[in-house]
């Protein structure tokens, strides 16, 4: 009898161990994040930040969708769905409005009050891409053209949209032909000639871009100074939502097949990544130490991380900090 118990006591001793001595994957804290089509540079940055804190931080495991646009994505962050997803200093402040492509979701506001900052980075500019044998040189020149503006409702289209508007007068679907398609489907059509212009934001060299160029003569269109667009009278309410700039895009940036004889300026935004308020303060304080240091480590092999820095990071926009980044932030006396 007394034998039993011994052995009943040293199974049950054995059971605790056993769980002790788990596998460090089923003690991981899983976070959900969401992000836009593989091969923007967005997609790049934040698969970047994911795979770093996954290599680096032994306690999180970072899942990431690279489908749907990143103002539902928002949406999904502020209803507790998914863990972290890209942001826009400027959708931000439409989210909180309940304006424009949340003007008819009553609960927008309330759902932006659920996000947080953990880092801002720059879209880098947009590109409004034509083939060199269009006779397209300059965005007047889209006038009765199939344009791909970004996918329907998201944040790009409507930022196109508005800064074309700005610089030609032109409205869409009366004076040029909107694309409806996602990024990958409206590559193709450009690569096939159903699309005449191509649009996409991301930072150089884009590996969207890179790809057209390996086969096409193209151009890039825009203004030829910043100056086009910040005193452009018609641009000025375009201007005054935070988060809106313009930016070079140099013109041997993608080699001897981009043919702009100069360099030119276009819209450029500021994104970031934002988390839901609700993550624990210790899991997001853990995720900006695994990354930020180790980005440094693989900058000459990522040429699209140069301009995500510490600097750009902490830029004070109307989304607050995670008290779990801030933490990190006023650590390194950045905030």
């Amino acid at each position: 009898m007394k034998s039993r118990k011994l052995l009943i006591t040293g199974l049950a001793t054995l059971g605790v161990a056993l769980l002790l001595s788990a596998p460090a994957e089923a003690q991981k804290t899983k976070l959900k994040m969401s992000t836009i089509a593989p091969g923007s540079s967005m997609y790049l940055v934040m698969t970047t930040m994911a795979n770093l804190v996954n290599q680096n931080e032994p306690s999180l495991d970072i899942s990431v969708d690279a489908t749907g646009a990143a103002t539902k994505h928002m949406v999904d962050v502020g209803r507790g769905k998914i863990d972290m997803s890209m942001t826009s200093a400027t959708v931000y402040v439409l989210m909180k409005k309940g304006v424009a492509m949340y003007k008819k979701l009553k609960e927008a506001p309330k759902l932006a009050d659920n996000l947080r900052i953990l880092f801002w980075f720059p879209l880098g500019g947009f590109h409004y891409t034509v083939y060199d044998n269009s006779g397209m040189k300059s965005l007047m020149d889209i006038k009765g053209k199939r344009v791909f503006l970004g996918p329907p409702g998201g944040g790009q289209w409507n930022t196109a949209r508005n800064f074309i508007k700005g610089m030609t007068g032109y409205e869409v679907n009366k004076d040029y032909k909107n694309v409806k398609a996602s990024f990958s489907a409206a590559i193709q059509g450009f690569q096939d000639r159903q699309v005449d212009v191509y649009t996409i934001g991301c930072l150089d060299p884009c590996a969207q871009l890179q790809q057209l160029f390996a086969t096409s003569k193209l151009r890039f269109l825009g203004p030829k100074t910043a100056d086009e667009g910040y005193k452009n009278p018609k641009l000025a309410g375009f201007f005054k939502l935070p988060g809106r700039t313009m930016t070079p895009i140099k013109k041997n940036a993608y080699g001897d097949n981009q043919v702009n004889e100069t360099d030119i300026y276009s819209n450029d935004a500021i994104l970031g990544v934002t988390v839901r308020k609700g993550v624990p303060d210790d899991v997001v304080y853990k995720m900006m130490k695994a990354f930020w240091p180790n980005l440094e480590k693989i900058r000459s092999n990522a040429p699209w991380t140069d301009p995500v820095t510490i600097d750009y990071a902490t830029q004070k926009l109307q989304m607050p900090f995670h008290p779990g980044a801030a933490r990190y932030y006023k650590e390194i006396g950045k905030l």
